[in-house]
């Protein structure tokens, strides 16, 4: 039994403790994409801060088909925003490798979300700011983000929750549907986050919280992606000398 609005209550009250503790009086910046979780995440801080501190930063890279769900996103809660695109900081990276480095598939997927938390920290440091993290459990679950891109942050109010109780506590925040419900994407290629994963939120949601998930071949990969990458979820390794 999932009460969203106990949730959405203890996630506001939250935000407010860890703000006077790590940033009394700072901003709350968030990187919109117009998905569920940043919109989420929006929501609740300007609940627990007022939206005079909440300020959004739209990052798209060159054309964002769907950057008119952010636009929505802002406007709806009233907060201020920045809109800067990421373009030519990815052009101006890639074209600045060497001959010899041919970037792989995977060094141009994780490059945008990287090249927009350093955006987001570089607005964070010049609005007195604090950068909010948008990854929800589920994605961190099986690793469905970039490490030192959009995992990263100062602090995460959804880190706990599932894909399906984002939704909910955005359903009591009063978020407009479309925007709780967008279908994730990568932005990239235009496949879905579920076609991505070979496996549907609903499925893996269900199985996050019961241990149940009739299909062997997706329970194996689910396990078998939350193996490989449950070290996005720790600090970094260090050496530590016998001195």
């Amino acid at each position: 039994m999932f009460d969203a609005k106990k949730i959405k209550d203890g996630a506001v009250n939250w935000i407010r403790a860890w703000f006077e503790e790590n940033g009394k009086g700072c901003n709350a910046v968030v990187g919109i994409s117009g998905g569920k979780d940043s919109s989420v995440v929006a929501a609740l801080c300007a609940e627990a801060l007022g939206k005079e501190r909440v300020i959004g930063v739209l990052m798209p890279n060159g054309i964002q088909p769907d950057i008119d769900a952010a636009y929505r996103l802002v406007e709806h809660l009233g907060i201020a925003y920045h809109v800067v695109n990421i373009q030519k900081a990815y052009d101006g990276l890639l074209s600045a490798l060497p001959e010899e480095i041919v970037p792989s598939v995977q060094a141009l997927t994780n490059l945008p979300p990287r090249i927009r938390m350093a955006t987001l920290y570089a607005v964070s440091q010049s609005r007195n700011g604090r950068v909010a993290n948008t990854c929800n459990l589920s994605e961190n679950w099986v690793g469905y983000s970039t490490r030192y891109g959009d995992d990263a942050g100062d602090f995460g109010p959804l880190g706990h929750l599932t894909v399906h109780e984002v939704i909910e506590v955005g359903r009591i925040l009063g978020l407009p549907d479309e925007l709780i419900h967008k279908v994730p994407s990568d932005g990239l290629c235009g496949r879905t986050d579920e076609d991505n994963l070979g496996f549907t939120y609903a499925v893996l949601d269900r199985y996050i919280r019961t241990g149940i998930c009739e299909d062997e071949k997706i329970r194996e990969r689910i396990d078998s992606l939350h193996r490989r990458n449950a070290f996005k979820l720790k600090p970094f390794d260090c050496y530590r000398p016998e001195l």
